[in-house]
């Protein structure tokens, strides 16, 4: 996400060309790379912790993973008028036709895309109240979520914070699991 932030800030025409698509492409690369957290997220929160703590993981995830469509078909629907445009205005009438089909405009651009933030959130936040998470990992998403809502100059730094907040999440030791040590030995 910071790369698709650091490439935009470079384009100055937000326009067809090498920029826009390729920091298009990063976006891509960057949401599909949530989806394993999304679904580690939810494994974490459900496990052990009843039908009610297993129904809102599976709510949080389905939830991101909605939003995920829709971030991934509004990147898709930008590559295809950057491929299909010569310049800045030709795209504009590609988005415009395009946002004229009903539903595709709250589906694409506004609604279907923040289920992706609140989805993230909800596992966020099981995750800090289960205490297998610093509650300040949900305020950094958060941070994040309001530098892009602010200007789409500061996806870098919304980048930097999605990172901070969902880097280490990769180390989170499953319940019913424990590490293996220097000293263990696989036959133990």
């Amino acid at each position: 996400m910071t790369a698709y932030g650091l490439i935009r800030l470079t384009d100055g025409e937000h326009g067809p060309g090498l920029a826009w698509s390729s920091g298009h492409l990063f976006f891509l690369a960057a949401v599909a790379c949530f989806i394993p957290v999304v679904m580690g997220m939810r494994r974490t929160a459900a496990a052990g912790r009843g039908r009610p703590g297993r129904a809102l993981a599976g709510a949080g995830a389905v939830t991101a993973l909605l939003g995920i469509v829709c971030v991934v078909a509004q990147a898709v629907i930008d590559l295809v008028a950057g491929f299909l445009s010569e310049d800045r205005e030709a795209m504009r009438e590609i988005f415009r036709r395009v946002k004229s089909h009903a539903g595709v405009e709250p589906a694409v651009y506004t609604v279907g895309p923040l289920l992706f933030y609140v989805g993230l959130l909800l596992l966020m936040t099981q995750l800090a109240a289960l205490r297998r998470i610093g509650a300040w990992r949900p305020l950094a998403v958060v941070a994040g979520i309001v530098a892009t809502s602010v200007s789409l100059d500061l996806l870098p730094v919304a980048g930097l914070l999605f990172l901070l907040a969902f880097a280490p999440l990769g180390r989170l030791e499953e319940p019913d699991r424990r590490p293996l040590t220097a000293t263990a030995s696989p036959g133990r």
